[in-house]
């Protein structure tokens, strides 16, 4: 399913540079953050796409490997960076290997929820701590399921309505599972739609995923610049740490 949703087309429409999800604003804080986390050490992401945040972070003097289901996010890559400067291996991020260690594993934009059931999930979770040295770190950026925002009978919600886009998510909720749409339209009779399904997990499930897989909860905000997380964040960044 995924391989549908992330072909070609999409690789091709993925990037909006300067705005958008790569607005500086929106890249830079996130590479402020995970750069400070890697220290001297190597860094690993997870659905490593078209190298929104690792082309930077790389910029920045850290060492990026990549994991990628899809080799049309590959080959945009490469239309960007060369394979020395952040090789890739093409591979499920539950189960792909990169070699060597990491002291940093990292996963953005809501990724961890293409994974579509709890069990890929956890072994996700299980997938970065083999890849990690002690004491490493597994990052993780999340949005927060907008359930409360579900009356009675309703299956979906708009959680974005600006000129020129509309987004959406419809709620399986037995399932636990979300579809999220994407329409882009301008002033013709015309719209684009862009649908990819995930499966959300709540802050409490995410956390005993990772003492499933020997972490702990280091820290969690509510974006990348480390505002407090509250009962009305949208999303999250948690920290999880390996024992020394």
């Amino acid at each position: 399913m995924q391989d549908n949703v992330w072909d070609a087309d999409t690789a091709r429409r993925y990037d909006t540079p300067g705005i958008g999800m790569f607005a500086p604003e929106v890249v830079d804080p996130a590479v402020d953050r995970l750069a400070a986390l890697a220290g001297d050490g190597r860094a690993l992401e997870f659905a490593v796409g078209t190298g929104r945040v690792a082309v930077p972070l790389a910029a920045r003097g850290v060492p990026v490997t990549g994991i990628e289901l899809s080799r049309p996010m590959v080959d945009q890559l490469r239309t960007k960076v060369d394979e020395a400067t952040v090789p890739v291996v093409v591979g499920d991020m539950a189960t792909a290997t990169a070699p060597g260690t990491y002291s940093l594993v990292y996963l953005v934009y809501n990724t961890i929820s293409n994974l579509l059931t709890q069990a890929q999930q956890v072994a996700c979770f299980r997938n970065a701590a083999r890849h990690l040295t002690p004491g490493g770190r597994f990052v993780i950026e999340l949005w927060v399921p907008e359930l409360r925002k579900l009356p009675p009978g309703q299956q979906a919600t708009v959680w974005l309505s600006e000129s020129g886009y509309i987004g959406l998510d419809t709620y399986d909720v037995l399932h636990q599972h979300v579809v999220s749409h994407h329409f882009h339209f301008d002033d013709s009779n015309q719209a684009q739609l862009f649908r990819s399904p995930h499966r959300y997990i709540w802050p409490a499930e995410l956390d005993l995923m990772g003492q499933l897989a020997g972490f702990e909860l280091e820290s969690r905000h509510a974006d990348w610049a480390g505002a407090d997380f509250t009962a009305d964040s949208r999303s999250h960044v948690s920290v999880y740490r390996l024992p020394s």
